[in-house]
């Protein structure tokens, strides 16, 4: 099923058959990619950068994965996709045998734990061992605010090449500034339109339209 030239219509149909999250969890921030958006996102990265076929990939906050099979139908090889909630690695697991996709595998953590800041490299185990990290984090809206910054500053220490992540709009402005003091290309591949359903008992409208500003952040050399 990988093509690394898959037409983008094709790619959106395929992750329409990508199962999602039953019950969300609103502290987790968990509103699904969807399959609209992953499809263009991960179009864009290939035919732009060439950072999927025959890439090591890492899906951080993988959720049900549908970044990840994208990712595969697209020629990567090898996946690994990171989340810290049991229930979303479960559906993930089963929306990864239903596509009988084999090279992705799966792993329970907090990002904050995975690559913390330290002399040990024993600590460092993931460090630096992905050519490209994707990513949907979470807006930091609920709690944990500045979460999303941290997706990204562990993506970083964790790829060669470059972090593929979203990010509103409204906060475009401290996403350049970040990049500079940390020493990063930036650049602003498109804005997505991302529509919050009311799943939670705490929204008050029906639907909800978030300005999305995709986003790469490169490594100086790359």
């Amino acid at each position: 099923m990988a093509i690394s030239k898959m037409k983008l219509k094709k790619l959106q149909g395929y992750l329409e058959s990508v199962d999602v999250f039953e019950n969300p969890k609103i502290l987790l921030e968990q509103y699904p990619t969807t399959p609209h958006i992953a499809a263009i996102m991960l179009h864009e990265i290939q035919t732009k950068f060439a950072d999927i076929d025959g890439c090591s990939v890492l899906d951080l906050g993988c959720g049900c994965g549908v970044l990840s099979i994208g990712c595969v139908m697209l020629g990567a090889s090898y996946v690994l996709g990171i989340d810290v909630d049991e229930e979303a690695l479960e559906v993930c697991q089963k929306n990864l045998e239903d596509f009988e996709i084999f090279n992705v595998d799966l792993l329970q953590q907090d990002i904050v734990n995975i690559c913390p800041i330290s002399e040990d490299a024993s600590e460092k185990v993931l460090s630096k061992k992905f050519d490209t990290v994707i990513m949907n984090p979470p807006f930091g809206t609920k709690k944990n605010k500045g979460i999303d910054m941290e997706f990204v500053r562990t993506g970083l220490m964790m790829s060669t090449n470059a972090v593929y992540s979203l990010h509103k709009s409204k906060t475009r402005e401290h996403l350049k500034k970040k990049a500079q003091d940390w020493g990063l290309k930036i650049d602003f591949l498109g804005q997505f339109e991302f529509d919050v359903k009311n799943t939670f008992k705490c929204h008050k409208q029906k639907e909800v339209d978030i300005k999305v500003d995709f986003v790469r952040f490169g490594h100086k050399n790359k």
